[in-house]
């Protein structure tokens, strides 16, 4: 009994021994985290950041086809003052006209394939994206018809030319998606503006068809957005230039104006309702915008354009174009002064109710210029499209490998709107003393950080075999496509001070971390 006492307390002993030693020794790898609150300091300067702001113009004819250059392409990403303006604009976006003059009845020559690849060519090399619309004509025949400044014949294509058209295009705009801010729909009318048309209804005084578009105008129309929406890179928005014409490719010629809007659940999805955006080419021009917001009719019903009408295609407008790319121009200075800054007019309230992404810095600046004058020029050319401010950060001071690295990033999106193409967002740990980049994707959709506060929660696994050591913490938005995914020009900058590393495209969050 003695001897069987004895035997139990020497085990007892030694497990206790050896408990106390296992406590000790994991005592020793535990590592307290303290969570560190960083806060930035908000920038007022005016940069280029991709795919939004001041777009500068270009237009060029197949009959005389001459190809944008790296060069001059790269100078727009400068302050530059632009032909009858009293402003500068740094740009990362170029509209181009393509004018398809010489070939209404035939097909698209090899060498305007070659010509537009060289432009892709070039816009890649200088850093900015194009903003395409193919079209016919683009300029207006004056002559003794009903609208006096413009007559038929007009000069657009058939459908049948035109759905050919698109199909030769296809190719290249697959190829070449990643130097693609979006497409504009264009071909329909003079201008690509689906109004003037030779083909596809008039419904001007100059058409005889009592100023409405039949149900088979709008099914011509539907055809061709169809074909541009499977041209054209599924993950790559279409621009349509009035609200009504999504309704009815949507939901059919017979939709009423109450046809529902995207929502986000729909939003980012490459369906076709959330591909579809708009482009305004009078935009604050009068009350309806020159017509863009109408309801043109159908075979049953006639056009109308009262106060009603306005109201309820803006509003579908205002909650649509939050999910989608919106852009335009001004064209005339006769809404003066509803057009002009705040507090006689609301032209930036209306940029900010509509998520304006970018807006033409050549036409028509009878309009622009007020915007200088009237010194609200600044805040417009900062606040289109998106404009990211880290305002603070919890960071934690050190992880240990194989947990978890949490991080709230608290941003506000100063700018009318959100991103419209899709952008991953990714945390980088650079080591400070070797320079050894760690890049980890956060879940986050930089496209959902909508106008206003946003809180952004990760959590990121660090692997058991990370090497141990210091690391920077950096904030990484570079483009989705992988061929310029590494060129700073292509990455979002924050809108803070002493963030911004130009040589790399990363955004520091002056923090250090420590891996154990």
């Amino acid at each position: 009994m003695i001897k069987k006492f004895t035997g139990y307390a020497l085990g007892m002993s030694l497990a206790t021994i050896l408990l106390a030693f296992s406590c000790n020794n994991k005592s020793d790898n535990l590592v307290k985290v303290e969570k560190v609150n960083v806060t930035y300091t908000e920038s007022a300067e005016d940069f280029p950041n991709p795919e939004r702001g001041f777009y500068r113009y270009s237009e060029v004819h197949s009959s005389n086809y001459q190809v944008l250059t790296e060069a001059e392409l790269k100078s727009y990403r400068s302050p530059q003052t632009v032909e009858g303006a009293n402003y500068q604009v740094a740009s990362t976006l170029v509209f181009r006209y393509y004018v398809l003059d010489d070939v209404v009845n035939t097909a698209i020559s090899a060498s305007f394939l070659t010509n537009l690849k060289k432009d892709f060519d070039a816009a890649r090399a200088a850093g900015v994206k194009l903003i395409p619309r193919f079209v016919y004509t683009a300029t207006a025949k004056p002559g003794a018809c009903p609208e006096g400044f413009i007559c038929p014949l007009y000069g657009d294509a058939p459908k049948a030319i035109i759905l050919n058209h698109i199909a030769q295009l296809k190719p290249v705009l697959h190829d070449n998606a990643d130097i693609i801010a979006c497409v504009q729909l264009g071909f329909i009318g003079v201008w690509g503006e689906q109004y003037y048309s030779d083909f596809f209804g008039d419904a001007s005084n100059n058409g005889n068809q009592n100023n409405r578009l039949t149900d088979n105008n709008w099914k011509d129309r539907i055809e061709v957005i169809k074909a541009m929406l499977d041209a054209v890179p599924a993950d790559r928005m279409i621009q349509l230039r009035y609200p009504q014409l999504k309704q009815r490719y949507i939901y059919g010629v017979n939709s009423p104006l109450t046809s529902a809007p995207l929502t986000e659940s729909g939003a980012f999805t490459e369906t076709d309702i959330a591909r579809l955006g708009y482009h305004n080419d009078c935009f604050m021009a009068s009350t309806n915008d020159f017509g863009t917001y109408e309801d043109y009719g159908n075979s049953s019903s006639p056009r109308t354009s009262d106060g009603a009408v306005l109201n309820t295609l803006k509003d579908y407008f205002k909650a649509d174009s939050k999910f989608v790319v919106v852009g335009g121009e001004t064209c005339s200075d006769d809404f003066s002064p509803t057009n002009d800054c705040e507090p006689a007019g609301k032209i930036q309230a209306e940029f900010a109710a509509l998520h304006y992404s970018f807006i033409n810095a050549h036409y028509n600046n009878d309009v622009n210029n007020d915007w200088q004058d009237g010194g609200c020029m600044d805040n417009i050319k900062r606040n289109l499209g998106y404009r990211f401010v880290l305002q603070s950060a919890v960071l934690p001071d050190n992880v240990v490998k194989g947990t978890d690295l949490n991080i709230v990033l608290n941003i506000k999106n100063a700018g009318y709107a959100s991103p419209y193409n899709k952008r991953p967002a990714k945390l980088l740990l650079r080591n400070t003393k070797t320079n050894e980049v760690k890049s980890f994707d956060l879940a986050t959709d930089v496209r959902k950080w909508y106008s206003g506060d946003n809180k952004v929660t990760e959590s990121i696994k660090i692997p058991s075999d990370f090497p141990a050591g210091d690391y920077e913490m950096l904030l990484n938005l570079p483009d989705a496509y992988a061929s310029i995914a590494t060129k700073p020009e292509f990455s979002i900058r924050l809108a803070n001070n002493d963030v911004w590393e130009a040589a790399t495209g990363y955004n520091k969050l002056n923090h250090t971390i420590k891996v154990n």
